[in-house]
């Protein structure tokens, strides 16, 4: 394989090392070409040798959370006090590294990337240091503070924090622009549910400055494992690979947002969870940024093991990043080592992920090979709760779905495009008619079980401003729900479709129209169809328990929903995984996926919680009857489903739990388990069915 090398962006070579003016404002970059793809890398042509350095601006970014409030004051994440420890790390300072020799972190990874340049170098120049401070308002992030501990911890939207920075800072030609906060980690796209990423890098489309975000830990709360610069050198180190990258470009159609690698599959030490086997297109994953090296699944606070430098008496932990050659493979003039600083964290070049990762051909997935197991026993008050959208499999339909799964919940009925604002439409998504469908319902029903139909679902943007659209809304999801004989309807209007409003800060009397319009259909449906309509709330995990650290935008807008038809509903179960890191009662943080995570989130509808911190704004606790925890077969096991049921229902924690119940017996009258999707647990073998099922089925009735 060949390799083609040609600088760009550079407009004078006058002498060594180099002060550099940048034709159209960015750091310098340099092209290669390995076979067929073209890659642009940070710095100047290689071949050409010589020192080139580039200037830099620091800016220590002082985070005010209005939201969280101290002495009256919004409380303040201040980078600041962090500046010396950046300019004395391996960022700006030297460190004798055992490949890339004595320099800075980013030389020496360009300099084992490339080992045979002689005398090349890529340095950062002493840089300007500019402090700024951004407001950050209630819906775009909040404050995690350890009770045990006293570490504070900050998530937020990077993008509106992209924004800000550049509002604030105009175009520096020729500099790179390097942005620190404190103790922060940062979501995408606007949304809480695509959480956790230590910042971000590249060009900024508003100004042309190319940056690297990233923060610095420091006293962080133990639920962090990265240190001091780490997630600064993960976001330098993507940088160096991919200083073109644009990140407010993504799904923009026939943009690429920087440069296109092979699709690469994530290694073994890298969890996929509901995000599949393959790691992406790009230098790090999508929506995360993470490397290779991360462990970490979604959700969670990124982790990585780091590389230890010691630099004049201090410890710097240093991101392991994958190198050009890892994803490319050999090439000629590339090193043979994959990952920098340490060479053991990838010894091998990446694996290409399958071609085609759905079915060959089309072909139906395998009939289940073990067959469900038979319900016994009588209701107990305590429910499995499934979504199906259809693709259960060849020849198969609602009646053959577990007879363990006690409501069956349809989805979706989406917006219709087409007609007024609120008009909902539902068309089924397999091979039955409408017809048989109608019959499979019924059948389903005949068994005593509940089948209810979905409105909305992830992706759809609704939007409900208009009150002429509750008329709307309530004659389309009524005819739909009687030409179908369903027993009720399920809310899943994911983010932004019922986000807050600006000043919207009472949950008790909401003024958000999309919110006061649904809550005034939903009574009309019921009125419409009596007691016996059913009506459930799947809530992500942003729109109810962050309400307890904050409140507005996406963060806890169910809970005006929530509080105003707490009479006639039937029942709710918050989605404990499409969230980020939170606080549970007792003042402390957890990370999704653990029995920790769903026991503290649960807890907080159980047992109320104050809103935004607010002992005035306090939410006050559901029946346990009428709660359910969310489950993602893809993100889960049955064994921490089963334990999570055991703790929360019964009150026997698992070893190793740190979360105490307030109530340390259980909640005996807690429903039992929600989960997306029965169709995967049919796919699976009925994994979660059979062994959730008959633990739900064998508990004694439940008591409210």
């Amino acid at each position: 394989m060949r390799m083609r090398i040609k600088s760009t962006r550079l407009v004078s070579l006058l002498a060594l090392p180099l002060q550099i003016a940048y034709a159209q404002g960015t750091a310098p970059t340099f092209q290669l070409t390995v076979g067929q793809a073209t890659y642009t890398l940070l710095g100047r042509d290689p071949a050409r040798g010589g020192v080139t350095t580039i200037p830099t601006v620091l800016v220590p970014i002082t985070l005010s959370f209005e939201s969280r409030k101290t002495g009256g004051k919004p409380f303040l994440m201040d980078a600041a006090p962090d500046v010396p420890r950046v300019l004395a790390s391996p960022v700006f300072s030297k460190y004798a590294f055992s490949n890339g020799g004595s320099t800075q972190y980013g030389d020496a990874m360009l300099r084992t990337t490339f080992p045979k340049a002689e005398g090349w170098h890529t340095l950062f120049g002493k840089p300007e240091v500019k402090p700024m401070k951004i407001a950050v308002p209630a819906g775009y992030g909040y404050i995690l503070t350890s009770k045990k501990t006293g570490g504070s911890f900050a998530v937020l939207d990077v993008e509106f924090l992209q924004k800000e920075l550049f509002k604030q800072l105009p175009k520096q030609e020729g500099k790179l622009v390097v942005a620190i906060t404190h103790n922060a980690t940062y979501y995408t796209e606007g949304d809480a549910t695509l959480c956790c990423s230590w910042g971000t890098h590249g060009v900024d489309s508003a100004t042309g400055n190319s940056f690297v975000l990233g923060s610095y830990l420091h006293a962080a709360p133990a639920v962090v494992e990265d240190g001091d610069v780490q997630p600064l050198t993960e976001q330098l180190g993507e940088f160096v690979n991919d200083p073109l990258h644009d990140p407010l470009v993504r799904g923009v159609p026939g943009v690429r947002p920087g440069n296109a690698v092979p699709n690469w599959l994530r290694p073994a030490s890298m969890p996929a969870g509901d995000q599949g086997p393959c790691g992406g297109a790009g230098v790090a994953t999508s929506y995360f940024l993470l490397e290779p090296t991360n462990t970490n699944p979604k959700n969670n606070i990124p982790a990585s093991r780091a590389y230890v430098a010691q630099v004049g008496g201090a410890a710097y932990h240093l991101q392991d990043v994958a190198l050009l050659p890892w994803y490319t493979g050999a090439a000629e003039g590339l090193g043979a080592i994959y990952s920098f600083p340490d060479a053991r964290a990838l010894p091998d070049p990446a694996k290409a992920c399958p071609a085609g990762r759905g079915r060959a051909g089309g072909a139906a997935p395998p009939q289940p090979a073990v067959a469900p197991v038979p319900f016994s026993g009588s209701p107990n008050g305590h429910l499995l709760i499934g979504y199906t959208n259809g693709f259960a499999g060849a020849n198969s339909s609602i009646r053959d779905v577990s007879p363990q799964w006690d409501v069956i919940i349809v989805s979706f009925a989406t917006p219709d495009r087409n007609a007024p604002e609120g008009t909902m439409r539902f068309r089924t998504l397999t091979t039955p008619a409408a017809d048989q469908f109608k019959a499979d319902i019924a059948y389903k029903k005949s068994q005593g079980k509940k089948v209810m139909i979905s409105l909305g679902g992830g992706g759809l943007n609704f939007t409900f401003a208009n009150p002429a659209s509750v008329s709307a809304f309530v004659s389309s999801v009524g005819k739909i729900v009687a030409d179908y004989g369903f027993d009720g309807v399920d809310i899943d209007l994911e983010t932004p479709s019922l986000d807050l409003d600006p000043g919207d800060a009472d949950f008790k009397h909401p003024t958000t129209p999309s919110t006061v319009n649904l809550i005034a259909a939903l009574r009309q449906l019921r009125e419409r169809f009596g007691p016996g309509f059913m009506i459930s709330l799947v809530p992500e995990g942003t729109q109810i328990p962050s309400g307890c650290p904050t409140y507005g935008g996406q963060f806890g807008s169910y809970l005006p929903i929530t509080y105003a038809i707490r009479d006639i509903l039937s029942f709710i179960d918050v989605q404990s995984y499409n969230t980020p890191p939170l606080e549970g009662l007792d003042g402390e943080i957890y990370q999704p996926g653990s029995v920790d995570y769903h026991a503290a989130m649960t807890e907080l509808l159980l047992h109320g919680f104050n809103v935004a911190g607010d002992p005035k704004q306090f939410f006050p606790p559901l029946p346990a009857d009428k709660v359910a925890v969310g489950f993602l077969t893809g993100d889960t096991t049955p064994a921490i489903v089963n334990q999570a049921m055991d703790y929360i229902i019964a009150g026997k924690p698992p070893a190793g739990t740190k979360y105490k119940l307030r109530a340390p017996a259980g909640y005996p009258g807690m429903i039992g388990a929600m989960f997306w999707n029965l169709d995967d647990d049919r796919r699976g073998n009925f994994a979660y069915s059979n062994a959730v099922g008959p633990q739900l089925h064998a508990y004694p009735p439940g008591v409210p």
